[in-house]
């Protein structure tokens, strides 16, 4: 049951009229070998509605003879053309592509709102407008600015000269497996720094969301002059199929964002032919909220977890408050939880739509059950949203959800739900809060909220995760590296440092006579 405010939308602007728009302007073939094609097999899949769990429509099913052309092509492409090399011409490309997305942005936000159930809003942020700005753009700049070539003069026998030229040059072959939650964010933000590099590319999209996905490929196909092969994009709801890519030894880099688990799986995998890694997983990020915070910011900090829905691998699922902030931090989190607009991602005013599948719902509610047959209580939320318009009753929404009484040892607190789901925890002094927010597997994001700067830079320093928020500073940007320590994952996205994990070193020495 829930007491969250059931977002509704009038008119024919719910999420089955953007479905119906989105299906309309759907691409359902793969991009193999610089084709559109179907499944050799001519299979396709369904693609089904998170907020309504009626079917969109369909997408082509890849098999495992179309997953061995993609990357028998991406390895033909590298091995033999000029991509690697021709900076020129990857950097003309890139702009092609940027200019091609922005063409169909309109309707590659009617997709997204409609396959990923995300909330219109999110798409004028993270899931649409900002990758859409930068991830692309920054790569392709790289191209022109970075280092490719350094000359080191040293060393040498017998008065001779010896010259060392360090050269950065492209992996190879890049597997680039993207999750449902940010598909678009993540698809650029792997593919411009990938193809920037002068990689080739088989991008294989989570099979809840493959539009976005196989939108890029028609776009790429018909509007820019990136060569047959240099990426191509398989769709299939098999995990056999996709598991191709982790042991072929025609890939070279595995590059995925999705859960420990499979990153744990991709990395055994990989072992055989020692393909590199870049692996961005999950989370269970702690926000801390110190003696001297200003109150103001603590329910607005706990309603962020729950921005679509909680499908964020970054998000603070658990709430440190200073023993002193406790008591009232929880009864006001729990009014704003009651009271979150949950409903149509479809209406502008929708904070919380659905979660994508009827798996993951189960999963979430679950994960509830089982903290609060753990002594734990739920004091918001707690299971399925009451109140929704007929049109979202096959839906897969689950109702904000506040939980308190446990310790962080509890495993609602230390397993990532990716829910709209928060756990509340008090703490004694600094240290207590630096000693609970490390007390995790995971290291991925963070946050601290503090009236004093150097305290909260202090308790930043502390903390062992990859990316962290003092005050509301926000750490995204195609220019800043992004990724985890521990189980969080292998290597970070975006940045110099995500640049230069597409790439090899190679240092090469010459000897010349000096000069008398």
């Amino acid at each position: 049951m829930s007491e969250a405010r059931a977002g509704t939308v009038d008119g024919t602007q719910t999420s089955v009229e953007w479905g119906r728009r989105a299906a309309q302007r759907a691409e359902p073939r793969m991009l193999i070998a610089g084709d559109l094609v179907e499944a050799a097999s001519g299979a396709r899949f369904d693609n089904h509605s998170p907020a309504t769990g009626t079917v969109l429509g369909v997408t082509a099913a890849a098999g495992g003879e179309d997953m061995n052309r993609a990357i028998a092509a991406a390895r033909t492409a590298f091995d033999t053309t000029d991509w690697s090399t021709n900076r020129d011409l990857r950097r003309r490309c890139l702009d092609q592509l940027q200019a091609a997305i922005e063409s169909e942005k309109d309707e590659l936000r009617t997709e997204l709102v409609a396959e990923v159930g995300c909330p219109v809003m999110t798409t004028e942020s993270a899931q649409l407008d900002w990758p859409l700005a930068e991830a692309l753009r920054y790569p392709a700049q790289l191209i022109e600015t970075f280092e490719w070539e350094r000359v080191l003069d040293g060393g040498g026998l017998f008065g001779e000269r010896n010259i060392r030229t360090v050269v950065k040059e492209a992996v190879g072959v890049v597997a680039a497996v993207t999750p449902s939650n940010f598909p678009i964010e993540v698809i650029l933000n792997k593919l411009g720094p990938a193809l920037a590099a002068g990689n080739t590319v088989v991008l294989k999209p989570d099979p809840h969301t493959p539009w976005n996905a196989t939108r890029l490929g028609r776009l790429i196909a018909e509007k820019t002059d990136i060569p047959p092969g240099v990426v191509n994009v398989v769709t299939t709801p098999s995990n056999g199929v996709a598991g191709l890519l982790g042991t072929d030894p025609r890939v070279d880099l595995m590059s995925f964002t999705g859960s420990t688990a499979v990153g744990k799986l991709l990395m055994r995998q990989g072992a055989d032919t020692m393909k590199r890694m870049f692996l961005e997983l999950g989370g269970k990020s702690a926000a801390i909220v110190l003696d001297d915070a200003n109150p103001a910011v603590i329910v607005p900090t706990a309603m962020g977890v729950c921005v679509h829905a909680g499908q964020a691998c970054a998000a603070t699922t658990r709430m440190l408050i200073h023993r002193s902030l406790y008591e009232q931090a929880v009864v006001d989190i729990t009014a704003a939880y009651q009271l979150l607009p949950v409903g149509d991602p479809v209406d502008p005013g929708t904070l919380v739509g659905p979660v994508i599948s009827a798996t993951q719902k189960d999963r979430v509610l679950a994960a509830i059950e089982g903290a609060r047959r753990d002594g734990a209580e739920i004091i918001a939320g707690g299971g399925e949203v009451q109140g929704l318009p007929e049109h979202l009753a096959g839906g897969h929404f689950v109702a904000p959800t506040v939980i308190t009484g446990v310790d962080n040892s509890a495993a609602i607190a230390q397993q990532e739900v990716f829910g709209p789901v928060l756990v509340l925890l008090p703490f004694d002094d600094d240290d207590d809060a630096v000693r609970i927010a490390n007390d995790s597997a995971f290291g991925l994001a963070g946050a601290v909220m503090s009236r004093s700067a150097e305290r909260g830079m202090n308790i930043a320093r502390r903390v062992r995760t990859g990316a962290f928020g003092v005050n509301g500073g926000m750490f995204y940007g195609a220019d800043a590296p992004f990724g985890g320590y521990k189980s969080s994952g292998v290597g970070r996205q975006c940045g110099i440092e995500g640049f230069k994990q597409y790439l090899e070193t190679k240092t090469i020495a010459r000897r010349e006579r000096r000069q008398s």
